[in-house]
């Protein structure tokens, strides 16, 4: 009995504490979501779906897995009023933003409704965003956009990529809370001011075909090079009626 006393004593509630705290510290340790592991969680959801829609008469109605469990007063990443954040619907709208924003500063903010790290270093890219009012911040659900994140290289989150005007890409990195200094340092090192150095790139070539491999943009290289072009030619006339009022 003293034996079993002891067997209790030291496994049984004092043994489920410490494996509480020690998976805490790990969670702290790793804070960066990873979408590999993700993907398994989602495709189990879709069959499971795919399953009930096949044994049932009535289709049921497709469900967004990002919303699943989550009510309206929960969804933190539609939390901001800043002017300057804009939320991506496809990759001819991503295409397209990119192309407009001129020579301002452009962060696309590649996050997830269910990645705890996008969760807690939102409100800091909110406040970031509202005290750099110059600067274009570009929202990408992972899991609205899952194909199209494939396609940009984007396999962690929180991510980020920065571009401006003909400079194209800057920089890409992934950060969280505790790394915020890593995106404040960019921000203003990209984000000062300087001369025109023309119209905006957007996406460089190697990004735009992998777009069009996966299927998210429905024409091809040549006609993206030639939309590029139009708008460079576009952007140098605008300019060039500028100086001459």
């Amino acid at each position: 009995m003293d034996t079993i006393s002891s067997m209790r004593t030291n496994h049984g509630v004092s043994g489920f504490s410490s494996f509480s705290r020690e998976n805490k510290s790990k969670s702290e340790l790793f804070p960066v979501m990873s979408l590999d592991l993700k993907e398994h969680s989602t495709d189990f959801t879709n069959q499971t779906l795919t399953a009930f829609s096949s044994s049932s008469v009535v289709a049921p109605a497709k469900i967004s897995t990002s919303m699943i469990g989550m009510s309206r007063g929960m969804r933190w990443w539609e939390k901001s009023t800043n002017q300057n954040m804009l939320e991506i619907q496809s990759a001819n709208h991503l295409v397209d933003s990119l192309l407009n924003a001129g020579d301002r500063l452009v962060v696309l903010d590649f996050y997830s409704p269910s990645c705890g790290g996008c969760k807690s270093l939102h409100p800091k890219i909110c406040q970031l965003a509202e005290s750099n009012p110059n600067v274009m911040f570009l929202k990408v659900n992972q899991e609205e956009l899952r194909t199209m994140c494939h396609g940009l290289n984007v396999h962690v989150l929180p991510f980020f990529k920065f571009y401006r005007g003909a400079e194209g890409k800057l920089c890409s990195f992934s950060c969280t809370v505790a790394t915020i200094s890593k995106f404040k340092k960019a921000l203003e090192k990209h984000s000062s001011e300087r001369c025109s150095l023309g119209p905006a790139k957007g996406l460089d070539e190697k990004e735009l075909a992998a777009l069009v491999s996966v299927g998210e943009l429905k024409m091809n290289l040549s006609s993206l090079t030639m939309h590029q072009a139009s708008n460079i030619s576009y952007r140098a006339e605008e300019q060039h009626q500028q100086m001459m009022v």
